[in-house]
């Protein structure tokens, strides 16, 4: 939905001195377009994993002083633009998720369909593992963060199998995970949404990166730091992420008046107003040129007051 992207943020980038902000660097693709298109804005790159920072860097190079690429989190967006001493900018997109660099790279762990260490860590210089999410963590603990961040209703049969195996053997691998949870689930669970293993790795995922906690502080500080007349573009590849963009998105968008009043008060105005209709979905074209854009939802807003959430 890159192109989709580009066009809900344009109104915004091609004024002069714009500034956009791409939350989710990975390899710079959504970047890269950006500073292609819109050729006088200042793209400001985050990113928690060190390596994609310097795989987009190489790639974003030719883009000169027009590009400053910063080792964070999206959850520290206003830090950053705090340190740049930038109080406000035109443009912000979030591509949520994991990169296919992390999907691609087997080692990372992060794919079910082979087998590799169970780290998947977006920042493997900090932070624990899923390994030692799974070795570690209480059963209770276990069945709250697969039925939570990965929607399993068959959480208590996985963690107790979990629970039984790893008392014989810590987990290290995901080959050893995948078949575990094939054995747990009963036939017709199996039978439907894909491989059964993905709900699990979802939640671990989930847990590992602190990624949803990271998310309710990361677009309440979008909508903080966007210009009246900025835009900020959310895409997001499941049903939690999709969930807590709307809300934030919703909230904004709708006038916080006491009801009968007979005129509204600038201040209780809505600071937001939605450009999508709901989430959009990408096309077929899309889906069949990258099967893992299937699960996008892509949402927009406009900052229209100045008044802060």
């Amino acid at each position: 939905m890159l192109q989709r992207c580009l066009d809900l943020l344009a109104p915004a980038l091609e004024r002069p001195g714009a500034v956009v902000v791409d939350c989710t660097l990975g390899l710079g693709g959504h970047s890269e377009a950006l500073l292609t298109r819109f050729p006088e804005v200042h793209l400001i790159g985050l990113d928690r994993d060190k390596e994609a920072l310097r795989l987009s860097g190489e790639r974003l190079a030719p883009f000169g002083d027009r590009v400053t690429l910063v080792h964070a989190i999206y959850a520290d967006l206003a830090e950053v633009l705090d340190g740049l001493r930038i109080p406000t900018v035109q443009g912000i997109l979030f591509d949520l998720g994991v990169s296919s660099m992390q999907l691609d790279e087997a080692d990372r762990g992060f794919a079910y369909a082979q087998d590799a260490p169970l780290d998947m860590r977006m920042d493997q210089t900090t932070g624990i593992s899923a390994a030692e999410v799974l070795n570690t963590y209480a059963p209770g603990e276990l069945v709250r963060i697969l039925r939570q961040y990965g929607e399993e209703k068959q959480a208590k049969r996985i963690v107790s199998a979990v629970v039984r195996e790893r008392d014989k053997d810590p987990f290290t691998n995901s080959a050893r995970l995948v078949e575990l949870i094939r054995d747990s689930l009963p036939q017709a669970a199996k039978r439907t949404g894909g491989n059964p293993a993905k709900r699990t790795f979802q939640a671990l995922r989930i847990e590992v990166n602190g990624e949803l906690s990271g998310l309710e502080r990361a677009i309440p500080a979008a909508v903080d730091r966007i210009a009246v007349g900025g835009r900020i573009v959310v895409l997001s590849y499941q049903s939690l992420e999709d969930r807590l963009v709307k809300q934030v998105f919703a909230a904004g968008a709708t006038s916080t008046a006491p009801p009968g009043l007979p005129v509204v008060p600038e201040k209780y105005q809505p600071k937001l107003k939605l450009l999508t209709r709901g989430a959009e979905l990408p096309t077929e074209e899309e889906i069949a040129e990258n099967r893992r854009a299937a699960p996008a939802r892509c949402r927009g807003v406009e900052r229209i007051r100045e008044a802060r959430l």
